[in-house]
């Protein structure tokens, strides 16, 4: 139905050759589909409407939204619901380039919109809109090397900065990276190109440890205490915790173990996650947007994991351990020697299939916008593509507010 509510959203974010995020591919679907069903017009002002809805904060986080475009989203102007400054209009490879998609696309960089050519080939209506273009998407996985060096030449003299789309491992990134490219789309900043035994730095060991020690149960107070009392950093962040306004304090702390007791264990777990993953995430090769990415899975999996008929704690901490080899630029065997994880969980990062893997293999389907195996899963868990939907987008919000918290 055309006027079915959206029931999946994704984002595909893309970086810059630092690693640093320039921006977001937003995804919206009413299905399964990689496309939109019904009335193209009707689609894309629905398009419009939830770009709106869900709020570009929230979904690019200060970056630039390219946002895909239909040929009717195009020629009937609506795509100027959404701010010129912020947003790129990707005209996608469907569409038919006619002389009133050129006047519509001119008309639109007059106000501001800057214009991205998708899944881009010569030979096709596209090649009329590239004098316009600002960005042009080749498909890294699309054809070899020499092919996509092919069309990188005859794009020469044109103004367009290049982005590689589907670059999923740090090898492509370098591959890409020594092919001039300007812009690269994927997951590759989780993916390390080399892992190698190596020795942890002190302050990244002392949160391992911690880790380590929350996972266990019961939880030694005695080695927490001196383990937060080992990291200056942590001690900071704790007792701005005790001092927000959710606690209310009117008594100075005095100890590090009243703070802890002040705060609780489960609150402390949870600051203590979110300062692991900004200290291991923290190397100048690294992406901001793997911290992001660690702490976003650690609460879906969380939240999914009543639904699935797991425990919330320890699918938080499985969401979050998902990239620490990228991280530590560690091999995930080596890592987990380090954490004493019940052996399902342990499997479970180590890419063993169990029911205990169900939320985690669920995000990284949502990740690359792999919505009819979503599909699968929510007729499995017995819930809505709408709820998925909102739970991706409620760790996602959550997620962010951790990062800018940390990092104001």
């Amino acid at each position: 139905m055309p006027d079915a509510p959206i029931r999946f959203i994704g984002r595909q974010p893309i970086l810059d050759p630092a690693r640093q995020v320039f921006g977001y591919e937003l995804l919206f679907r009413a299905g399964w589909e990689n496309f939109f069903s019904g009335d193209s017009e009707t689609a894309a002002q629905k398009m419009i409407d939830n770009t709106l809805l869900f709020g570009m904060d929230t979904l690019v986080l200060g970056g630039t939204a390219f946002v895909n475009c239909t040929r009717d989203s195009l020629t009937s102007r609506v795509v100027t619901c959404l701010p010129a400054a912020t947003t790129v209009l990707e005209v996608l490879e469907t569409v038919l380039v006619d002389d009133e998609v050129i006047a519509a696309c001119r008309e639109l960089k007059a106000l501001g919109y800057r214009i991205a050519l998708d899944d881009f080939l010569p030979g096709t209506s596209s090649d009329r809109l590239i004098a316009l273009a600002d960005y042009i998407k080749l498909d890294f996985r699309a054809g070899d090397a020499a092919q996509l060096r092919r069309i990188q030449r005859q794009l020469q003299g044109s103004r367009v900065a290049l982005i590689a789309e589907k670059v999923e491992t740090a090898a492509e990134f370098q591959r890409a990276l020594d092919d001039g490219y300007h812009l690269f789309q994927g997951y590759f900043f989780a993916h390390p190109a080399v892992l190698t035994s190596r020795e942890i730095p002190a302050n990244r060991m002392v949160y391992m440890q911690l880790l380590s020690a929350l996972s266990r149960s019961p939880s030694d107070h005695d080695e927490i205490e001196r383990l937060v009392g080992a990291e200056t950093s942590l001690c900071f962040r704790l007792l701005r915790l005790v001092n927000s306004a959710g606690f209310g304090v009117r008594n100075r702390i005095s100890s590090i173990r009243q703070a802890l007791l002040m705060v609780g264990e489960i609150e402390f777990g949870k600051l203590v996650t979110i300062a692991a993953a900004a200290c291991l995430g923290s190397e100048a090769h690294q992406s901001p947007e793997l911290i992001l990415l660690c702490l976003h899975r650690a609460r879906f999996c969380e939240l999914l994991a009543p639904i699935a008929g797991q425990t919330a704690a320890e699918q938080y901490l499985i969401g979050l351990l998902s990239v620490i080899d990228a991280m530590l630029g560690l091999p995930m065997k080596q890592v987990l020697q380090l954490l004493p994880l019940r052996p399902p969980a342990a499997a479970v990062l180590l890419g063993e299939q169990s029911p205990l893997d169900l939320p985690l293999r669920l995000i990284q389907h949502y990740e690359h916008s792999q919505w009819e195996i979503c599909a699968t899963f929510c007729t499995e868990l017995a819930i809505s593509e709408a709820k998925l939907t909102s739970i991706y987008l409620d760790s996602l919000q959550w997620a962010t507010k951790q990062v800018h918290d940390a990092h104001p």
